[in-house]
């Protein structure tokens, strides 16, 4: 029975170790929703130094709270750097 308490215990204070390896070593979310003065918005998830003037950096979750319209439009994410204008992804 002393054994079985041993093992259990030693196999806990394992898996919390382990946890906390992980949490220490997990690097907090980068991703944002840029947006234009066109009403042009996608998802980055870094940060860049966008051409002109008129770009605004919100947080991921802003994606949801918003109402999507005419005046605003959620564009899909490209893979390669880059930014919309009037619509249209422009590759850096």
């Amino acid at each position: 029975m002393t054994f079985l308490k041993t093992a259990v215990s030693a196999a806990a204070i394992t898996f919390l170790m382990g946890t906390a390896a992980l949490v220490v070593t997990t690097a907090p979310a980068s991703a944002r929703i840029v947006c234009n003065d066109s009403g042009d918005c996608w998802h980055t998830e870094s940060h860049y130094k966008y051409p002109g003037r008129g770009y605004s950096r919100h947080n991921d979750d802003w994606y949801f709270h918003q109402t999507w319209n005419d005046q605003r439009h959620y564009r899909e994410p490209h893979q390669d750097r880059g930014y919309y204008k009037g619509g249209v992804w422009i590759g850096f």
